[in-house]
This record gives structure tokens, C-alpha cells and sequence, in this order.
């Protein structure tokens, strides 16, 4: 197959793209992944950010939230790495279920697959989640909580009809630090997922490793197409609303 570069406009690299099946599978699996990453982050982050905020004395919370970006003292690298010793067929989760009895054999399937993809992502960009909805809930007003539980609101309705509508920009931004730099994750999609777990990151990089640079260049710039889309579609929640203005 000849790979030289002709030197003019074209969009024969994006037709190509989208006309292999293979490859907008991979598209479809990646947005998929961030999309199932970015939400499982975000449903754990909030309850310890809650936690943090509503039921740890202000002195302390500083000691918590050095624990949750402990991680970060240690190479990026690395920390993929201790999940496959923890995942693999010789990891610790292996080894206790052959101690217990409970397999007699190492298990395959917690490793080289998509949900581990997604376990380590989750792992991986938590500490961002996190420490953005922290930063949001210690500016919230708790008297418009405790006055929504006085007048008859469960804490769940109180939740979901007072707190969250007023950090919404805070969640926005969680989101954002999360489905974004997951979208082109490279890494960890070649280390944890296999050929089970390719994401559009591996693709881009295999078309440059094999000297398709069009190709490579064209898939690249439609991440970045769908990531200035979502930034566009995201930048209204993010705006602050003037209280001055009549």
C-alpha cells in the first residue's frame, strides 16, 4: 500500500476512516468508555466530597484531601502498572480467590478487557473529580439545605432540587478534567485493555507507527473536532451569571 503524502486538500482520509468498520467501532467503544469512566468518577467522587465537606471538621479536611492526590507522588506509569499486578493471572485478586478455594486456577477476564480499561480510568482521573466537586460544595450555602429539610424536603430531594442545580457549573467542570483527558487515553487502553481494550488513542498512534500520516493526522483532528464541540456545548453551564444585572 503506498503511504506518500499528496501534497493538496482532500477528504479521502476521512472517508476512508469512516468507512471502516474496525475503526468506528473503536470510535464508538472509546466514547462509550469515557462516557461509563467519566460517570462511575463522578458518582464516587461526589459522596466524598459530600463527606468531606459536611461531616469533617475543617482541620482535617485538608489531611483527606492530601490523601486523595497522594497517588499523584508517584509516576503515571507506575500506578497503571501496580493495577496489572493487582488484575493479572498472578495478582493479588487471583491469588485470593485461589486461596480461598473459590477458583482453582487464575481467572482471565479481570484483565486485557474493556471494564478493566475502565476500572483503572476511574482510578486514574478520581483524585480531578474529586477535588473539583470539593472545591464546589465548600462554596455552597448549607442554609438553603437545612431550610429545603425544614420545610419537608427529604435529603435526597434537597439533593437533587437545591444543592446539585446550584453546583451544576462545578460538576460541569469535573466532567470536563475527566471525559476529555480520558477521550484520548493512550496508555492505559495498551497496557490494561489489550487488543480487547483499544481505544481511538492507540488507533491514532498505530497510523502514525506505520508511516500513515494522513490518516493519523485526520483522525487526531476529529478528537479535536468533538472535543471543541463539547467544550462549546459545556462553556454556557460554565458562565456565572452577573447578580448586578437587571
Amino acid at each position: 500500500m503506498d503511504y506518500n503524502v499528496v501534497h493538496r486538500w482532500t477528504f479521502d482520509n476521512y472517508h476512508y476512516f469512516f468507512s471502516v468498520p474496525t475503526y468506528m467501532r473503536t470510535v464508538w467503544a472509546t466514547l462509550w468508555v469515557s462516557f461509563v469512566a467519566t460517570a462511575i468518577t463522578i458518582l464516587m467522587a461526589f459522596p466524598l466530597a459530600y463527606w468531606l465537606v459536611r461531616y469533617v471538621r475543617k482541620s482535617l479536611q485538608g489531611v483527606f484531601l492530601v490523601l486523595v492526590i497522594l497517588p499523584f507522588w508517584t509516576s503515571y506509569l507506575l500506578r497503571v502498572y501496580s493495577w496489572i499486578n493487582i488484575l493479572g493471572d498472578q495478582g493479588a485478586i487471583n491469588r485470593f480467590l485461589q486461596w480461598t478455594h473459590i477458583t482453582h486456577a487464575p481467572v482471565s477476564f479481570f484483565l486485557y478487557d474493556r471494564p478493566a480499561v475502565i476500572l483503572v480510568l476511574v482510578y486514574l482521573y478520581f483524585p480531578f473529580a474529586a477535588l473539583t466537586l470539593y472545591a464546589s460544595l465548600e462554596r455552597f450555602d448549607w442554609n438553603q439545605f437545612k431550610a429545603a429539610l425544614d420545610l419537608g424536603a427529604s435529603p435526597p430531594t434537597a439533593v437533587t432540587r437545591i444543592m446539585i442545580p446550584q453546583m451544576k457549573a462545578g460538576i460541569v467542570t469535573a466532567v470536563i478534567f475527566v471525559f476529555i483527558p480520558v477521550l484520548g487515553e493512550y496508555l492505559t487502553p495498551q497496557l490494561v485493555g489489550g487488543t480487547q481494550g483499544v481505544m481511538i488513542g492507540n488507533l491514532i498512534v498505530n497510523f502514525f507507527t506505520g508511516a500513515q500520516y494522513t490518516r493519523g493526522a485526520a483522525a487526531a483532528l476529529l478528537i479535536a473536532a468533538l472535543i471543541v464541540v463539547l467544550l462549546v456545548i459545556f462553556r454556557r453551564s460554565l458562565e456565572v451569571e452577573d447578580p448586578t444585572r437587571a
